[in-house]
């Protein structure tokens, strides 16, 4: 019955708000349980899976920024939308860390209650017997002579290597309770906790490495030094680099070796190139190395790759007044196979040429076209038959007039800035096929020659303070995972009780917690081991049992 002041207390404030409190709590609890499931955690994982396919096919900044440039470039539509998505910065976007968070957050809550079952599994003592042992998938049963005590220490002493526990039962009944394969509950811990700590470490990685690519020019190049982030022409700091603290590392590439097959797919990559690292730069010491793919170079807690190639032609402008201007710059690979490139060389006259500003910038050269390794012409048409520099050769575009060097405006390094040559600040004033040594002379005296090419890399340097956790952890998580597909919990019972004067019905019963294959085997030779040496019949009304 309601009376008037139960009905006074339920509609007060505090019981009023006990409700929706009530309810947020048991959101978050519910939230709490489904977010730390099993199912929930591999739902997560197939999505990071998932999330991944588009840093495998649509190029990332951290790794190629001109190639997300280029993309951006020939999808104009498509590719601002998938810009804003963060779709080439796959691994730094907000929605895959996400996901990543989320699914680490779900192992912890999913793995943490097993992992400690796990730790009570392996302090637990073997369970009490079965009461009816026959039931078991193996059994066997005897009649031997002898003592139920003497015969349980005797049964006790030879399971060795089994966890065991002997229990006096009403009846002078003595059960010698038996378990092996605690080793796989220890597999278990493992593989779940290194699990957590790869995800952990590669968290770590992402937070305190750093990873910069730059391209070096060889056979006499002027090297790098990675001292800071402007050293590099692509840079991705982790959270916590403000690139201050880098690991100077100096490195010159002295020439680079490539091998072809006839139809031009390389075979191998190569480099020759000294390095300075820690005391070295200090003393101006050189140390020599052979650079090669999937075998960086190891220094200072950083690692040097080598990622790609290309080359670098050169050309040698001769100004009227008779001064030169050389230049060498590597040009953007746009066959693969055959490594027919593009680019752009800006050449500034020197002050003498032209003493007024002005008129030194409206001479300044562009050189825009394509080089080929080993020349084929179709005419006038330009295209590389084959990677190696065998017959190099350029079919260009000279333009004389504005390059753009003077306006601080950044531009790209593979394609002159359409907007001068719309405005008449570059005017084209010559196209040519030129061969390694010859040269085209322009209207007003200035010759351009083609000096050939040098072979240029792609050096990645990355740094990882976590990488060396990533390897142990997963090797302990497939230790771990290993053992506990291999080792099987087996269980054996033995239940001695008296029988006629002087002898004791010995039964045992076997069970494996996982399969039984193999188990068989394993029991029978157990049981054999532990009857050996008593004399006896099997009991009364039962038959020996080998199943």
């Amino acid at each position: 019955m309601v009376t008037s002041d139960t009905r006074d207390d339920m509609e007060s404030p505090k019981a009023a708000g006990n409700g929706p409190v009530r309810r947020l709590l048991a959101l978050m609890r519910n939230t709490w349980r489904t977010l730390t499931s099993m199912g929930t955690a591999l739902v997560l994982l197939f999505l990071l899976a998932l999330a991944a396919i588009p840093g495998a096919l649509l190029p990332q900044r951290n790794l190629n920024e001109s190639k997300v440039d280029e993309y951006l470039a020939a999808h104009p539509t498509l590719g601002p939308w998938l810009d804003r998505v963060q779709a080439f910065d796959v691994f730094s976007s907000f929605w895959f860390t996400a996901i990543y968070v989320l699914l680490f957050i779900s192992l912890v809550g999913c793995l943490t209650p097993r992992m400690i079952e796990h730790f009570h599994s392996l302090r637990a003592v073997p369970v009490s017997a079965p009461r009816n042992l026959g039931r078991l998938p193996k059994h066997h049963a005897a009649q031997v002579k002898g003592d139920t005590g003497a015969i349980a220490e005797t049964m006790t002493r030879r399971l060795k290597g089994w966890r065991t526990v002997t229990r006096e039962r009403d009846g002078d009944v003595t059960e010698v309770s038996a378990e092996k394969g605690y080793l796989r509950e220890f597999g278990n811990i493992v593989f779940h906790f290194s699990l957590l700590g790869l995800l952990a470490a590669v968290a770590a990685g992402k937070l305190f490495g750093y990873e910069g690519s730059v391209i070096v020019i060889a056979d006499g190049g002027p090297g790098f030094c990675s001292a800071s982030p402007a050293a590099f022409d692509s840079f991705r700091a982790g959270n916590t680099v403000d690139g201050t603290s880098l690991s100077p590392v100096c490195v010159r590439v002295n020439n680079f070796d490539a091998d072809y097959l006839p139809t031009g797919q390389a075979l191998s990559f190569a480099a020759d190139i000294d390095y300075q690292a820690g005391d070295d730069l200090a003393a101006n010491t050189w140390r020599p190395y052979r650079l090669e793919v999937n075998h960086p170079l190891r220094v200072g807690g950083d690692r040097v790759y080598l990622q790609g190639h290309g080359y670098a032609p050169t050309f040698t402008v001769t100004f009227p007044d008779g001064q030169q201007r050389s230049q060498t710059i590597q040009w953007r690979p746009d066959e693969p196979l055959t490594l027919l490139s593009s680019g752009v060389v800006r050449i500034d006259p020197p002050a003498g040429t032209y003493p007024d500003a002005d008129e030194r910038r409206k001479h300044q050269i562009a050189i825009q076209g394509l080089f080929a390794p080993t020349k084929q012409l179709d005419g006038t048409l330009l295209s590389s038959s084959f990677p190696a520099l065998n017959d190099p050769a350029v079919a260009i575009d000279i333009y004389r007039g504005d390059t753009g060097l003077d306006t601080g405006r950044p531009q790209s390094l593979f394609t002159l800035d359409p907007r001068l040559i719309g405005q008449n600040r570059l005017t084209k004033v010559a196209r040519v096929n030129l061969v390694e040594g010859q040269d085209t002379t322009l209207d007003d005296g200035t010759k351009v020659r083609f000096d050939g090419a040098v072979p240029f890399v792609n050096l990645q340097v990355s740094h990882d303070p976590a990488q060396i956790w990533v390897l142990v952890f997963a090797m302990t998580m497939m230790a771990g995972l290993l053992v506990s597909l291999v080792v099987r919990r087996r269980r054996i019972w033995v239940r001695i009780q008296p029988a006629a004067a002087g002898t004791v019905n010995v039964e045992l019963g076997g069970l494996a917690r996982t399969d039984n294959s193999g188990w068989g085997d394993e029991f029978e030779k157990l049981t054999e081991r532990l009857l050996e040496g008593y004399e006896g019949t099997p009991a009364v009304g039962e038959k020996a049992e080998r199943a």
